[in-house]
């Protein structure tokens, strides 16, 4: 059984002995760990060609902010048109995890060709990125345009839109970049989750 398993049944028998029969037996019982994966991270190439094999438009910039931003894919469903710096080559992260807000730098071919799409889009919406209908894309929409670029870029790895994010830290680590710049563009507060 999984470590994520044991914790949830553990997390759930807590509960019930405690709200329930008022019991606190389970404050002796040890907390299972989780157990810690390696994080997916795709060489540069990858990720050229997962961009590269998404069949729209719309799908391959929001996998190219997956990967430029360091987002991650609530983030991304959320992010509203107003929020973007298309000047400055920024934008206001709004509420991301923990509420927390933050400024990250958006790349300059990124925003060339976000003003593009805009300038193409035949209905309004107050999101960046939206059904026809204006309403905010899904997460499960984005983890299948993520699923079917890697499909058809011919990659074996286990790729989700996290891996953007694992990748877009190692590649500014291996560049040179500091962990603690890194750490501000993900919006941790720790830095071991860095």
């Amino acid at each position: 059984v999984k470590g994520t398993t044991m914790a949830l049944v553990y997390a759930a028998l807590k509960f019930f002995f405690h709200s329930y029969l008022k019991l606190k037996i389970m404050d002796d019982i040890k907390r299972p760990k989780k157990g810690k994966k390696l994080p997916v991270v795709m060489t540069k190439e990858e990720v050229k060609a997962i961009i590269n094999a998404a069949p729209k438009k719309r799908d391959k910039l929001i996998l190219k902010l997956l990967y430029s931003s360091g987002l991650r894919v609530s983030e991304v469903v959320n992010l509203k048109t107003r929020d973007l710096d298309l000047s400055e080559k920024t934008a206001i992260v709004r509420g991301g995890k923990g509420n927390k807000d933050r400024l990250i730098i958006l790349s300059e071919s990124w925003v060339d060709e976000i003003k593009k799409y805009f300038s193409r889009r035949q209905y309004q919406s107050e999101y960046v990125f939206s059904k026809r209908n204006g309403m905010p894309l899904s997460v499960d929409t984005i983890q299948r345009i993520v699923r079917n670029s890697r499909k058809r870029a011919g990659i074996k790895k286990n790729i989700t839109p996290h891996s953007f994010r694992h990748s877009f830290a190692t590649h500014l680590l291996e560049a040179g970049e500091n962990i603690r710049k890194i750490q501000e563009l993900l919006g941790h507060s720790n830095l071991s989750t860095t």
